[in-house]
């Protein structure tokens, strides 16, 4: 009974072990004329690549990949080290077995494939682009030296446009012939909607600039499908996600929140994609340097996070996230900046009761570096705008038994007659979210936050901005 015991478990044993040595994928290549030693399959992921595995020569010029779990679908690149010279490749799940042949010279020009429909039609239309390119680079050399030709030139122009025009028609043709296939859909999301430039062909230029430029935002994914999960790890789908929200969308909290809302709701069906440019967002307004996109943090986390939309966030980090927004949220521009009581010279009054066109705080400690050197520039700014009305508030915030010392540097670094005030309650430190000092908030006359985290050296220049910004709002309304 042992021994039969014992020869059951060798068999499976050798049966595991015989089915880890059945790779997932096993991806051959042979470059003519390259002699290293290896070879790096690489994808892409956002704005980044990573290397996923590395194959050594089994022989001449030939590399296989392998692995026991298969390759997500993606595009993925064969790089040849030390200089990283590289060629793509489709990698979908019903085609992880194939040859492909290349040579060292032309990577993505002299390329043969075997037992990959995919990367046959893939590398079929790179060829029909390099034919095109050829094409518009000998008339844009034609173009070059028709400069002082009127006529040569206006022929040149033309048929680079009628060019473009083949080219795009053929494009459209190409997807749908191969439509359900994944090269289709790669070419596909690259192609670029056509706006009626004629319906803007009455308009001035200025006018025809803002309807081409709200056209492009509406069709902008006309051909990006941004729910399919396929196009997650490929090169582009970051460059155009981030150029919609960088570039097309106007730089303000408000228009940014509903352009990633735009794109988040399209990847809905995609929730790994989802879900990697949900964190992305995250990560990359919470560490903004720009003043005022802590409001698109604070979107991010009411919205998604705190309403269940983030499964994979743990316990820790959706409280964490929570407790952020909401330190945060009272805070943001446009909102009335928390009230406190201030002391100063013995008396108290309230920030809400001074009465000024804009009232600058300027949050501090005795014991702050940054804050030291931050003084010249302060005191600069306080003499250019005292004149106009406008009220310094310099508001010492060390701890309620070090105030003496907040006195003995007002005295020593002889700080004008600013309102210097003091944290007579010890609150400020969490009202005002004060981590770091200094710290600098702009003020309207209903104490409305029109600017913070303002660095000394820049209070000038965005005061100026300011003023000059309500007098022509001003101007409007009379």
């Amino acid at each position: 009974m042992k021994a039969l015991i014992f020869w059951t478990c060798m068999l499976l044993m050798l049966h595991t072990e015989g089915g880890a040595m059945t790779p997932a994928y096993r991806i051959e290549v042979t470059i003519v004329g390259f002699s290293g030693p290896k070879l790096y399959l690489g994808y892409y992921l956002g704005d980044k690549q990573y290397v996923l595995d590395t194959a050594d020569a089994i022989a001449p010029n030939t590399f296989v990949f392998s692995g026991a779990q298969p390759l997500e679908t993606g595009i993925y690149f064969v790089a040849l080290p030390p200089k990283n010279d590289f060629f793509q490749i489709l990698i979908t799940p019903q085609e992880q077995f194939f040859s492909i042949q290349t040579t060292q010279e032309k990577l993505n020009e002299v390329v043969k494939i075997e037992g990959s429909q995919e990367n046959g039609r893939f590398y079929a239309y790179l060829r029909y682009l390099r034919k095109q390119q050829a094409k518009a680079e000998a008339i844009s050399e034609i173009i070059k030296q028709s400069k002082t030709k009127k006529t040569s030139l206006t022929q040149a122009e033309l048929k680079r446009q009628q060019l473009n025009t083949n080219v795009a028609q053929a494009q459209k043709k190409w997807v749908q012939k191969n439509k359900g296939t994944y090269a289709a859909t790669i070419i596909g999301a690259n192609l670029h909607p056509t706006p009626p430039l004629e319906s803007f062909a009455k308009l001035d230029s200025l006018e025809k600039s803002h309807q081409l430029w709200m056209w492009t935002r509406q069709h902008y994914f006309d051909y990006l499908p941004l729910g399919d999960s396929n196009l997650l790890r490929t090169p582009f789908l970051f460059e155009k996600v981030d150029y919609f929200i960088r570039t097309l969308t106007p730089q303000h909290p408000d228009s940014i929140c509903r352009a990633i809302d735009t794109v988040l709701h399209q990847m809905g069906q995609a929730p790994e994609t989802f879900q990697f440019y949900l964190i992305h967002f995250l990560n990359s307004f919470a560490a903004s340097n720009f003043v005022g996109m802590d409001a698109v943090y604070v979107h991010l986390v009411e919205k998604y996070y705190n309403t269940g939309k983030a499964p994979w966030a743990s316990a820790d980090q959706l409280a964490k996230l929570s407790i952020n927004a909401k330190k945060l949220k009272p805070l943001l521009i446009g909102k009335i900046a928390p009230d406190i009581s201030l002391e100063c010279k013995g008396q108290r009054t309230q920030l809400h009761q001074i009465q000024s066109p804009y009232t600058v705080l300027f949050f501090w400690r005795y014991d702050c570096s940054h804050c030291t050197e931050s003084l010249p520039a302060v005191k600069k700014f306080y003499e250019k705008y005292a004149a106009q009305g406008i009220t310094l508030v310099a508001i010492c915030v060390n701890p309620t038994l070090e105030q003496p010392n907040c006195a003995k540097y007002l005295q020593e670094n002889q700080m004008p007659e600013w309102f210097n005030a003091t944290d007579p309650s010890g609150k400020y430190f969490g009202l005002y979210n004060l981590e770091t000092t200094p710290q600098v908030y702009i003020l309207d006359q209903k104490k409305e936050i029109l600017s913070k985290q303002v660095p000394a050296d820049q209070l000038e220049l965005v005061m100026d901005k300011i003023i000059e910004m309500n007098k022509k709002a001003q101007s409007k309304t009379e």
